[in-house]
């Protein structure tokens, strides 16, 4: 892996391999070995996961941040979770996008699941919002 290069800003939080970390003052890293680590807004809190697609996305998070049993417990939360947000669904789209998220979840490719995870998280933000007049009138 090459060196990847994060610069941080006071009160920035960070999990690195599991660990939360947050900054105290602005800050540049260097990480130069193979890490599972999220920041800032890429990190999902428990009581953030609202809704299928939110659901999905903390537990492909866990699976890529959370210690070795965690992991592979979320993994499979997610297969479970991923296969009931298809059976509902009629969006093509977000089929297709949670297909490759659990194929890139399961090649231990979890952030790549996570980009995926977040454009399936904006398409049901979308037609939530698109629902919402239509059930205020019925």
């Amino acid at each position: 892996m090459s060196t990847l290069v994060l610069e941080l800003r006071a009160g920035d939080m960070m999990v690195v391999n599991g660990a939360p970390i947050r900054f105290r003052n602005r800050c540049r890293i260097e990480l130069t070995a193979k890490a599972r680590f999220l920041f800032g807004k890429q990190i999902m809190a428990p009581d953030q996961a609202t809704t299928p697609a939110r659901r999905i996305y903390y537990a492909l998070q866990t699976a890529y941040i959370g210690t070795e049993e965690e992991r592979e417990r979320a993994l499979a939360v997610a297969r479970r979770l991923i296969a009931e947000f298809q059976a509902a669904t009629t969006s093509a789209l977000a089929r297709m996008l949670l297909d490759r998220a659990l194929a890139a979840a399961e090649a231990d490719e979890c952030y790549v699941a996570l980009k995926l995870a977040r454009r399936v998280m904006r398409h049901e933000e979308a037609a939530l919002q698109a629902a919402a007049p239509a059930l205020a009138e019925g």
